[in-house]
C-alpha cells in the first residue's frame, strides 16, 4: 500500500468536507453599505522589464473581518500580446456596493470612471500602447528606466477630470460616470480574468493584517510593488498619505442578510460559497527525487505542465462564473435566481478541485513508483 504525502491527503479532505456543507448556508453574507476608503497617494515603482503593464492598486473586501484591505498596485506581465488591463472597480448596486472584477482584453473597458492615476484617469488608458508585438510606454505617466527599456515615447496627457481620490462609482459621494459605447463594446469582446500571479497577489494582500483599512487607516505601508506578490523585495513603495481622512465607518459593516452577495474574485466566501479564485494559493510539492536526475528533470517538466493546465482551467471557470454574476447584475435577478447560480458555481468548483486532486495524486504515485523501482536496482 502506497502512502500519499500528508498535504495531498489534507487537501482532499478539505475538498470532500466542503462538498458536505449544506447549500442553505450559501445565502448568508454581509451587505456592504459603505464604500471603500479613498485611494491612497503613492508613487509608481519602476517597470521591471518590457511587456509588463501597470495594474493600479485598489481596496478589496474581507468578509471574515468585515473590513476593506488594500491590494497594492503592481506591474504584471501581459498574458497575451495586444492585451491591456481594465481595472476592477466598486459600484453602488442599489442596496449594496458590488465589486466588478478587472480583466485583460484588446481594449480597455469601463472601470467606474475611477481616477487610479498612472494612465488610468477614469476612461481608457494613456500609459502605453502596443505596436505589433511590443508594448511602448508613455514616460509622461509611467516610471520607466530608459537604460533597460527603450520602447518608450512621451505624450503629455491632459487630464480634464477633477482630481480626487474617490474609489467607487455611485452611492453617497461616489463618482458619477457611466460607460461609453466603446467601453461597453470592450466588455463584450473576448477577454480573460486576472492571471494566476494576480490572484496570488490578492491572497497575499488579504493575509497581511497591515493592509487592512482598520489598521492602516487608509495609508497602507505597502502601496505598490515592482512585481506581483513581491511584498518584501526591494522597490516596494509605501503610501505617502491617505487619500482622505479615515473613518471607522469605512469598514463597511452592515447587517447580516439572507441573500447571496454578488461578487467576483475578491469575494471571500462563507462556507459553501466556493469559487476558483476563493481557493488559497496551492502549495507546490518538492521537486521529484527518484534518484535518476534525467528522469527527475522529465517529471519536473510534466509537473509544471500539469500545474499550468490546472491554472488555465481554474481561470476559465472563474471567468465563466464572473460572466454569470455580471449577467445577473444587469438583469437585477431575484434572490432565488442568485442562490441557484451560487449552488451551480459551488458544484462546478468542487468538481474541478476534486479532479485536480486526483490528477496530483496520480502523478505523485507515478513518481513514487519510479523512485521505488530505482531503489530496487541498487
Amino acid at each position: 500500500m502506497r502512502i500519499l504525502p500528508a498535504r495531498f491527503l489534507l487537501f482532499a479532505l478539505v475538498v470532500l468536507a466542503m462538498s458536505s456543507v449544506s447549500f442553505a448556508q450559501i445565502g448568508v453574507g454581509i451587505a456592504i453599505h459603505i464604500g471603500p476608503p479613498a485611494l491612497p497617494v503613492y508613487v509608481q515603482p519602476p517597470c521591471p522589464a518590457e511587456g509588463y503593464i501597470w495594474t493600479p492598486g485598489y481596496w478589496a473586501y474581507d468578509y471574515d473581518y468585515n473590513d476593506y484591505y488594500w491590494v497594492p498596485g503592481t506591474w504584471v506581465l501581459a498574458p497575451e500580446v495586444g492585451f491591456l488591463w481594465t481595472p476592477g472597480w466598486w459600484g453602488w448596486g442599489g442596496d449594496r456596493f458590488i465589486f466588478h472584477e478587472g480583466y485583460w482584453g484588446p481594449r480597455v473597458g469601463f472601470y467606474g470612471g475611477i481616477n487610479y492615476g498612472f494612465g488610468y484617469f477614469g476612461h481608457g488608458y494613456e500609459g502605453g500602447r502596443w505596436d505589433h508585438d511590443r508594448f511602448f510606454y508613455n514616460r509622461s505617466v509611467n516610471n520607466v528606466n530608459i537604460t533597460n527599456i527603450h520602447n518608450v515615447y512621451n505624450t503629455t496627457v491632459i487630464n480634464n477630470t477633477v482630481v480626487n481620490r474617490v474609489s467607487y462609482n455611485g452611492g453617497n459621494g461616489g463618482i458619477n460616470e457611466r460607460p461609453r459605447p466603446e467601453e461597453e463594446a470592450a466588455e463584450r469582446e473576448r477577454h480573460i480574468g486576472p492571471v494566476a500571479a494576480q490572484n496570488e497577489h490578492l491572497q497575499a494582500a488579504r493575509s497581511n493584517p497591515q493592509l487592512r483599512a482598520s489598521v492602516n487607516h487608509g495609508k497602507p505601508p505597502i502601496a505598490a510593488t515592482p512585481r506581483p506578490g513581491a511584498f518584501n523585495e526591494r522597490g516596494v513603495v509605501p503610501a505617502k498619505k491617505a487619500g482622505a481622512p479615515y473613518s471607522a465607518a469605512n469598514r463597511g459593516e452592515a447587517g447580516r442578510v439572507n441573500a447571496p452577495v454578488q461578487h467576483t474574485a475578491n469575494y471571500v466566501p462563507r462556507p459553501g460559497a466556493v469559487h476558483p479564485s476563493d481557493r488559497p494559493p496551492r502549495e507546490r510539492p518538492a521537486p521529484p527525487n527518484t534518484g535518476n536526475p534525467q528522469r527527475d528533470q522529465k517529471y519536473q517538466q510534466q509537473q509544471e505542465k500539469l500545474y499550468a493546465k490546472q491554472d488555465q482551467e481554474r481561470q476559465k471557470l472563474q471567468q465563466k462564473q464572473n460572466q454569470d454574476h455580471q449577467k445577473l447584475a444587469r438583469q437585477n435577478a431575484n434572490e432565488a435566481r442568485n442562490q441557484q447560480i451560487e449552488q451551480k458555481h459551488q458544484q462546478q468548483t468542487q468538481h474541478l478541485e476534486q479532479k485536480h486532486v486526483q490528477q496530483q495524486q496520480h502523478f505523485q504515485q507515478k513518481v513514487q513508483q519510479a523512485a521505488s523501482h530505482n531503489q530496487g536496482k541498487h
